[in-house]
Parts: C-alpha cells; structure tokens; sequence
C-alpha cells in the first residue's frame, strides 16, 4: 500500500474538463490540511495477504530543472490466488489505512525528451503468503528501500531544500501548563513571552526557551530547576473592559532528546525515526517565525513577507512562506516554499458587508437571506470597537434579528431601557447612518452584547477558512502564479529575509541552515504509448510533455447510449440553441466512436429552475411511461449557479439516472473542443473506455490485479454538524485497468480513518466498501485479484487524524516551454527518506506556475516492487485519467476517490440552519462529540454506481 499527500498548488492535478464544479478550492493550502513535518503522507494497512499502496502526496517541494517535488506515498501489496466458489477469508479481512506525508518539490530547468527505457523485470511473487502485518503501527516496520531506480534520462534538478547542520547540544524538553486553560495559540504565547521577559535572567537560567505554543518547551542545556510554578500578568484586549489577567504557568521537565539517535537514523543504521528529537529541532526553527507573523498551520503570513491585494467581497490576500524540518538521506533538511492565502481585509463591518454584496447600497435594508448570509460570513470573526479611547476586542457570534434602531438594552444603574440609537447619540456623539441594518452580536444569546456595525472594525490578520469562489480563486492565483526561476527567487530571498543563522533560538540550539537550494540527481521515465480504436485514422500516440488530443482518434470502447434526453434550465439559453447544442454534442460522440442514438427517447425540455426536482421527475416519470430506463440525461445547468449538488443528489440517489451537467456559457459557444471533452466523460458513463496503454504495465498482466483508491473529503471549518465522507474506488477491469466503481460512505466529524473499509453485518458476517468491491471485481472480469494495490490520498504522516486538502487546481494553459520538469521525472535519493522506500514523481506538464511533484511512499509490500517497476506504474496509470488528454498530477485511482467523495458531500447539502456556518478564528475552534450517531448518505441507485458516475 502506498500513500499519498496533497501538496502546493502550481502544477495542480492535471486540468481535466469541469462538469460543472470540481472540488471547490480552500481557501488556502493550510485550510484544512495537517500540518506535518514535510509535505508528505504515510499510510498504514492491516490488510489480507495481498499488501495495498495508498496514492501520491503533492508536497511543498519543487522541482526545476533543476526542481521542487511533492507529497504523497505508496504501498503495493499481492494477495494470494484464492481458490472456491466465493471469495477467500483473506480478502474479506479489516483494513486500516493511514496516509502518507507530503514533501517538497523541486525548481525545474529544461529536459531533453527521455529515450525508451530498458524493459523493466517483474518481481517474482513467493508463493507462500506473508503474515498479516501488526495491528499496532508502533510495531509496523515500513518496507526497506529495495535499491534505486534506473529507467529514464538523468537530469539534474534543484529543490527547495535547505541542508540543516546540528551542534551537539544538550536538548530538554519541559511540559508546560497554564491556568486558568487557553485556547488561543497567540495568547498562551503571549503568556510565555512574558514569562521569559521576566524571568529568564533569573529563574530560566539565561535560556531561550523555544515554545510549540501549546505544552511544551524545549532548551538547550537544562532549566536550574526540574519543576516550577510562575505567575504571569497579561493584559487582555478581549471582551467589554480592558483588563491585566493573571495566569498561573507550571514548568516540568520531561524528557532529554536524544541527538545520537538522529544521526543513527540519518545514516541508516537506524531504522525508526526519532521523530521528538525531529519535533524539537522543527519548533527551534519555528519560534521566531511564529512570535513575528501570523501562523496557519505550518506556513507563516504577513503583509512585510510580500504584496497584498484585494481578492473581492471583502477579502484580500496575504503572502508568506510554507517551512518544514525533514529528515532525509542529505541529512536534516528544511523544506521552504512562499505561500498565499485569504484574509479578511481589516476594514469597518459595514464596508465588509458593502463589499460582500459587491458594492451594495447600503440604505437599502438586509433580507432576512442576506442576514443570513452575513451572519455565515462573519461568525467567529474578532472586531474592535472605533467609538471608544482604549481597544476593546469582541469576537462576533452572530446578528440581531432586529435593525439597530429596534434595539435596546438595560441600564445597570435604573434598570431603565435604552434604544442603542440613544445611547451612541447621547454617550459617544455619534450619529448612526446604518441603524437600519442589523447589529452585531458579542456574548452569549442569553447575555447578548449588541455592536453597530459601522463602530466595529475587523482585527487584521485573521484568515478566511472557507471556500473561495470562482473569482477569488482566478484573482488569487493571478497574484501568486510564478514561473519556475522566479518561485526559485523568491523562496532565496524568503530565506534570507528570514536570517536564521542570526535567530537566537537557532543559535543557542547550535542550527546552522544552509543558504543554497540543493541539486539531485532526477531521471525522466518516458511516457507509455496510449491505444485508441483500430477504426480511427490515429490508432496509437506518443504523448508530448504529457498531453496529446483526441484529434483523428476514436475511443478504444466507445459506450452505448441508446435512451437519452435533455432538460434545459437556463433561461438566456434558447430553445433552438439547447437543440442545436444536443446535435452537435451527440454527432462528437457518434464521430469518437460512441454507440449513440441520435434521437431522444423524449423532447428536448425547458424547465424554470426554481423547479428542478420536479422537472427532472416528471421526465423520469415520462421515460418510464415509454418503458425504458434513461441512460444519460443532459442537463444545461441555470444561470445562477448552486443547483449542481440538488440535481446530482437527485439523479444518483433517487432516480437512478446517470446525468452530464453542461455550463449555459459553454452551450452558448458551440466549441469544438468543449465538446470534445464532454464526449469523454460521457463515454465513461456509458460504460466505455477512452483509451489504454498499448503495452503492458510490468506486474499488471501476470496475474489479476486490482487497484483501489481511497479519500476522505471533511466539512469546512466551524461546520461541526457535518460529517466526514470516505469513498473508495476499485478498478473494474484486467488486464486494462481503466474503469473504475466507486462507493462512498459518511463517518464522524472531521475522522480521516475511513470506518467502513471492513465492517460486519447481521446478514452477512463480512461486508463493507472493501468487500462489495472486490466482489464486483469478480463479477465483472470473471476473476479473483491475486494482487491488490490501494493508493491512499490525503492522511498526514503518523497523524492519521488530520488531513491534507485539495489545493487549487491551476489554470488549464499548457506552457511547454515554462521551465518546469518534464512530466515522468521521477526522483528517489537525496531528499528522500534515509532507509525507506518512497519517491517524488512528477507525472504531469506544469500549466501554470510551478510543478509540484507527488510524494509516494512505500508502507507495505508483499509484491517485492524494484524501485523502478513502482515507478513505472505509478507514471503509466496517471495517462489513463478520463476526464482529458493530459497525464496528471497523482494515480487516477487516487483521484477518482476525491471526485467521488467530493459529489457525496452534495449529497447531504442544504441542512445549514440559521446558526451559520463561518469558523472561529484566533485559536476557538468548535467541537463535536464524535460518538453522535452519524446519519448514512443516500443510497446511490446500482445502475448509477455500475459506471464512473462521477467523472
């Protein structure tokens, strides 16, 4: 099994045509990824004698050619051929996965194309079967790296690593405590500042201590003591009155890191990581960073670290820098990359909400839906009050249902009432212009404090959690979006800015950080020879940095698509057009090989889109009545966009409809190429095959092999009512592994273990997504898999809790010449782990910005891959991605399990209250008891599930 992290966005994932709407992006790298030690993820598998891979992680590190790589890693696994009428024990055994970290990518600098490579041998299979491997992952020994790989050009890249030189010093670690409990980071590190402003001359003994701004402290040299209690005084901004707070902070030690160990594990003689002393030695080197910028996560922001600007509706972007200490075969090596992210814009919360509705009126009175909206956007988020001498802070939990001017309160002297109008008029001299709009609201519903909104500014510096819409992303990327030599540039200058060789933690803790990106060794695999169908003028083609088109071909399995309709649900699309737009679409599908009837099985309709259930029932309704079951409906999506989710939950999960969303605006263009892209997606949904790979993958073809991808998508921050979705997709077919079913599953808020991997039944003593598909593997090729790999997507290393998320997909512009790494370039020393078996791989052609390779690493493996026969794998599955002609960014599989558990979450969309959904910021963070039963998803009809439905 192997698993895979997401990394940086630059390259992104390829850029397949959008249906309608592909994952929406976070708002920033950091919005609900874990934050680990490197850009790469692990995973861990109790699995059946066949062992699993998890997919590739997208890491924070670069390639250029000399370059910057990603995270992700991979376990393959061969399970042993079962024999009877139904399937072994062995594959119906419990699963449990965990995910691989990502790591950095590496600068490129341009490649000649790769010669053919040698023909690669695969492993022999012993015959007897391995063990199970332990249920404990402290007992889980990672496979052994089995040599490096030799298929490809060489070339030589540059990533953005920075070697790490240690001292032999003398590292204690120290508990800390402080009382009464904060949850606030910056606040518990604003205690401790104090604590070492006052104290370390005398009680800490001269120390710099360096604080995780949680539980512990770390030193170089021990404290004069092993145990003791400060008293600190704090002065708190927060809440109606300005006031000095005392805290109570116990200081205990703990434990002594053993820097030996380190270097044992660093030279391979070792084989398990010290991963405290590595946490030690990454919090030094974050300590100062996080006293002088804003921390998200493991990236750092301020508007000194770069330009700001306006992303619209009240948000502007930020710049800063991604930093982790990894530990890698050169030595210590410290992974930089320059970040960006959304923050609000500190300005008064009635120009937020005047910009939030873009430019809006604001003398026209807010909707109730409008308030609502407000009241989304800014829960959580922290204001200071304009109309008073000293700063008050208030954090927001939610908006009046009354305007201001309806509002009063209770005087503590008379017990008399006061309308708010009054009280700012007679106490502050101000004169409301907005007291028709609804006020803030600070405290709680029962001892609500009420804030005019034109009074109130939002603090600086506080992160937006939430998705971004389409603009936000395109501004965003636009700003950020660098080419190669120039993200080299300004990760150098980052670094020099930073100065640590002069910060006096990395000092006192004996660090020295090189200054220099650091050159490996890279090979560039060549690209596998795709097979399209006999019939068409191409029958075959090359691929050229990691695209081709579809031009003269025609699918290698053109699909059957015999009952179709059409329903239209924009109102600027005409009827004739609609009409026009089906003609054109079937006669592009006909001509690239799909069995497709030219006529509907009912007239094209047009329906208002206020009425979409109703609309896509009667047709169901319809087709029934003419005694056929529709195989693809097409669906021209409305104007005003959010009706994607309702039809998709509609169609799949109550009327077993197989459906093809189409943008009004794309409709309206009638382009070739548009329509070409959407006869690949509608090819796969009926069941067909765009293409394969002319050659047989090495260890594919010997004996029948199923592979599985896997992903968990989680609810936005502060969406603590929401559950986790898992999905798993297997591939249906052998020896071409191209068609691929897909199950999805919800499961606790926020839990990245997927729990119904394996589970037993009351009917059926085994059962689960695992199950279900293998046993469709065997209904559909008539085989039992002999070998099993499961690519596993988004779980951070030896954190399985927290998970790595999608970050934005770049723009679809090929740009050959961009001075990125050529697609293939493959990279296993230097940067890689010192004794285990993981790569970087760099599978797709950089579009836009920088390319991020995928982080594959090795956790379990019964087949005995060489490196390069893993390798080669890896890179021929990712040119067999449906959605378009380009190689992409990590293995379909692994992908495919995205797409599906992403459409799930529409599935369940819609049951926000008026409570909100916006996000606490500032270290508040909202809790959910995971034991709350959580509600199943729909059930997704068989006939849907049976093709790539979510394609």
């Amino acid at each position: 099994m192997s698993g895979r992290g997401r990394g940086r966005s630059g390259g992104g994932r390829g850029q397949p045509h959008r249906e309608q709407q592909s994952p929406a992006p976070s708002s920033g790298r950091d919005g609900g990824r874990n934050r680990r030690g490197g850009r790469s993820n692990d995973f861990q598998a109790a699995q059946p004698p066949a062992r699993y891979p998890s997919a590739p992680s997208q890491s924070q590190s670069h390639l250029a050619p000399t370059s910057i790589p990603s995270r992700s890693q991979l376990t393959s696994s061969s399970a042993p051929s079962p024999s009877g009428p139904s399937l072994t024990r062995d594959v119906e055994k419990k699963l449990t996965l965990g995910s691989p970290a990502p790591a950095p990518a590496p600068l490129p600098t341009p490649v000649q194309p790769p010669t053919q490579p040698k023909s690669v041998q695969a492993p022999t299979v012993p015959s007897s079967s391995v063990g199970l491997p332990p249920t404990s992952s402290k007992a889980l020994s990672f496979p052994a790296r089995p040599g490096y790989g030799t298929v490809g050009r060489k070339c030589l890249v540059r990533a953005n690593h920075f070697l790490v030189e240690v001292a032999d010093r003398d590292l204690n670690h120290y508990d800390v405590s402080i009382t009464p409990e904060v949850s606030s980071k910056k606040v518990c590190r604003d205690i401790m500042n104090k604590l070492v402003e006052q104290y370390r001359l005398s009680d800490l003994g001269e120390r710099w201590p360096a604080y995780d701004g949680r539980k512990s402290i770390y030193t170089a040299g021990s404290l004069p003591f092993s145990s003791k209690e400060f008293n600190v005084l704090l002065d708190v901004k927060d809440g109606p009155a300005r006031k000095e707070r005392k805290f109570k902070v116990a200081i205990k030690f703990a434990a002594k890191a053993d820097l030996f160990h380190l270097k044992q594990y660093l030279s391979s003689r070792q084989r398990d990581a010290p991963q405290e002393t590595i946490q030690v030695l990454d919090v030094v080197l974050r300590a100062a960073p996080s006293n002088d910028y804003t921390v998200v996560g493991r990236s750092f922001f301020a508007p000194k670290l770069g330009d700001t600007g306006e992303l619209g509706n009240g948000l502007q972007y930020w710049k800063g820098f991604y930093q982790s200490l990894r530990p890698t075969q050169m030595g210590l090596s410290l992974n930089i990359d320059m970040s960006a992210r959304a923050f609000f814009e500190p300005i008064l919360v009635s120009d937020f909400v005047a910009k939030y509705f873009y430019g809006r009126d604001l003398t026209r009175h807010l909707s109730d839906q409008d308030r609502v909206k407000v009241k989304r956007a800014l829960k959580g988020v922290k204001v200071e009050v304009t109309h008073r001498e000293h700063v008050r802070r208030y954090r927001i939990s939610g908006i009046s249902m009354q305007p201001t001017s309806q509002l009063t309160f209770q005087l503590d002297d008379t017990g008399a009432k006061k309308s708010i109008v009054q009280y700012f008029r007679e106490r502050y001299n101000i004169n409301l212009r907005y007291a028709h709009l609804p006020a803030l609201q600070a405290g709680s519903d029962a001892k609500p404090i009420y804030l005019p909104m034109e009074v109130c500014k939002i603090v600086e510096g506080q992160r937006y959690s939430k998705k971004l819409n389409e603009k936000q992303v395109t501004a965003l990327l636009r700003a950020t979006c660098q080419r190669p030599a120039e993200r080299e540039n300004s990760i150098k200058k980052m670094v020099a800015n930073n100065n640590y060789n002069r910060d006096k933690f990395v000092k006192e803790f004996g660090l020295q950080v090189g200054a220099e990106l650091t050159s490996i060794d890279a090979r560039v695999l060549p690209p596998p020879t795709l097979k399209y169908h006999d019939t068409g003028r191409e029958k075959r083609v090359d691929p050229s940095v990691g695209q081709w088109n579809m031009i003269n071909k025609k699918m290698v399995n053109g699909g059957r698509v015999e009952a179709w309709a059409c329903v239209n649900f924009s109102s600027r699309t005409k009827h004739d057009l609609a009409v026009q737009f089906c003609q054109d679409l079937v006669s592009m599908c006909i001509d690239k090989g799909i069995d497709f009837n030219s006529m509907p099985l009912l007239p094209i309709q047009s329906a208002h889109p206020g009425h979409i259930e109703k609309a896509l029932f009667n047709i169901h309704t319809q087709s029934e009545q003419k005694g056929k079951q529709l195989q693809l409906l097409i669906i021209i999506l409305p104007d005003v966009s959010g009706s994607y989710g309702r039809i998709k939950r509609v169609c799949e999960t109550e009327l077993g409809i197989v459906s093809q969303c189409c943008q009004p605006r794309q409709v309206s263009r009638l382009n070739k190429q548009y329509l070409e892209n959407v006869s690949l997606k509608i090819n796969v949904k009926a069941g067909g095959r765009n293409t394969k790979l002319l050659y047989p993958i090495p260890l594919v073809t010997e004996r029948p092999m199923i592979i599985f991808g896997a992903d968990v998508t989680h609810p936005q921050p502060g969406e603590d009512s929401s559950p986790s979705i898992a999905a798993v997709v297997a591939s249906m077919d052998w020896p071409e592994i191209t068609k691929y079913r897909g199950l999805v599953s919800a499961q606790p808020h926020r839990e990245e273990i997927i729990q119904d991997l394996y589970k037993k039944t009351e009917v059926h003593s085994h059962g689960g997504m695992i199950r279900e598909l293998l046993i469709a593997f065997w209904k559909s090729t008539k085989h039992k898999p002999e070998r099993i790999i499961f690519y596993r997507d988004g779980v951070s290393e030896g954190q399985f809790n927290q998970v790595l998320l999608l970050e934005v997909d770049a723009i679809r512009k090929a740009c050959v010449s961009s001075g990125n790494i050529l697609p293939g370039t493959v990279v296993d020393t230097k940067i890689c782990n010192p004794s285990e078996f993981d790569f970087y791989l760099c599978s797709h052609a950089g579009i836009q910005g920088t390319s991020r390779p995928a982080h594959y690493h090795v956790l379990y493996d019964e087949n005995n891959f060489t490196a390069d026969a893993l390798q080669i794998l890896t890179n021929n599955l990712c040119y067999t991605y449906a959605r378009c002609t380009r190689s992409v960014s990590i293995v379909p599989p692994a992908y495919y399990a995205h797409l599906a558990a992403f459409r799930a979450r529409y599935y369940i969309e819609g049951d926000v209250s008026d409570s909100g959904s916006g996000s606490a910021s500032g270290g508040i963070r909202a809790t959910r008891d995971r034991n709350v039963e959580v509600r199943p998803l729909p059930v997704i009809k068989d006939n849907v599930k049976d093709v790539m439905f979510y394609c």
